[in-house]
C-alpha cells in the first residue's frame, strides 16, 4: 500500500515517516521549504495552493491513501483551501484520506469534554479554516477518518518544549497561560495511532489527545522538571486578562476511539514524568 504524507518534513510529519520507515515501509512524503531528514522517504515539493503541483505529486506517486498532516497555521489559502483541494482530488481519484484537524475547531463554551459528536464551533482564524477543510473531507470523501488532536509534544522537539526553554533562559518573552487547558498527546503515540487509522477502513471522527487536561502553564512545569529546569523560571499569566482571542477551555474526549485503537494515548503526566 503506497501513503503519500502530506506535510512529511513538519514535526508530525517526521514522526510518521519515522515511524514508517523503521516499520520497513518506503513512504512517499512532501515538503515545502526543504526535504525532511530521512532517506527512506520519497520526498517531493509540495505547495497545497497550487492545484497543478498537487495533481502532479498525485499522479506520481499514485497512493492508495494520503495523510494530511500539514501545518498551514491561520493561512486560509493552505489550511482551508489546500485542505479542501486536496480532499477533492482524493475523491476524484478514489484515494482514501486520513485527515489530522485540531482541537481549535471548538469555543471551549462547552462545560463537558468535546467527543467525537461535537460540531465545531470555532473562535479563531486558524480554528475556523480547520473547521472549513475537516467540514470538506467529511463531505467529499465519505470514507474518510478526520482525526482531532490537541497539544503535541515529544522529546524536546516540538515548539512547546522549546518555547519553555526560551521563557526560562530569557531569550523569548511571554507568559504560560494557567487558564488555558488542552489535553497533551505525545507525538509518537499520536503518529502510531494514525498509523492504525491509515491501515484501516475506519471512517467518520476520531480524537486523538491524552488523557490529562493540563493548563499551559502545568504542562511547562511538567517539561522544565523532565529538562532539569527550575520551574520557578516560567512567567505564569491568565489568558482572559489579555487582548488574545480564542477558546480557554477545550478539553478532547478520547475515549471512544481509544477503545478502538491498540495504541495507548498517554497523558502528559505520564509521558513527561517517565521522561
Amino acid at each position: 500500500m503506497t501513503v503519500l504524507i502530506i506535510g512529511g518534513s513538519g514535526f508530525l510529519g517526521a514522526e510518521l515517516v519515522r515511524q514508517a520507515v523503521s516499520a520497513g515501509r518506503s513512504p512517499a512524503a512532501t515538503f515545502h521549504s526543504r526535504p525532511g531528514d530521512h532517506a527512506g522517504a520519497t520526498w517531493h515539493h509540495l505547495d497545497l495552493r497550487d492545484l497543478s503541483r498537487l495533481e502532479g505529486v498525485l499522479d506520481r506517486v499514485a497512493p492508495a491513501v494520503v495523510i494530511n498532516a500539514t501545518s498551514g497555521g491561520a493561512d486560509w489559502s493552505v489550511t482551508a483551501e489546500g485542505g479542501i483541494r486536496l480532499a477533492l482530488a482524493a475523491a476524484q481519484r478514489g484515494i482514501r484520506l486520513v485527515h489530522v484537524s485540531s482541537d481549535a475547531v471548538f469555543s471551549g463554551a462547552r462545560r463537558d469534554r468535546y467527543d467525537e459528536s461535537c460540531l465545531p464551533d470555532p473562535l479563531t482564524p486558524y480554528g475556523a479554516a480547520k473547521a472549513a477543510a475537516e467540514t470538506a473531507v467529511r463531505l467529499l470523501c465519505p470514507d474518510a477518518a478526520v482525526a482531532r488532536t490537541s497539544l503535541i509534544v515529544g522529546n524536546g522537539r516540538s515548539e512547546h518544549e522549546r518555547l519553555v526553554h526560551a521563557l526560562a533562559d530569557g531569550t523569548r518573552q511571554g507568559v504560560l497561560f494557567t487558564d488555558d487547558i488542552r489535553c497533551p498527546v505525545h507525538v509518537e503515540d499520536l503518529a502510531a495511532a494514525l498509523w492504525e487509522l491509515t491501515r484501516s477502513d475506519a471512517a467518520g471522527v476520531f480524537h486523538l489527545a491524552g488523557p490529562n487536561a493540563l493548563s499551559r502553564y502545568e504542562l511547562g512545569e511538567l517539561i522544565a522538571r523532565r529538562d532539569g529546569i527550575d520551574p520557578s523560571l516560567l512567567p505564569s499569566g491568565r489568558r482572559k486578562d489579555t487582548e488574545l482571542s480564542g477558546p480557554l477551555d477545550v478539553r478532547l474526549d478520547s475515549r471512544a476511539t481509544q477503545r478502538r485503537l491498540r495504541t495507548r494515548l498517554r497523558g502528559a503526566r505520564e509521558f513527561l514524568v517517565e521522561a
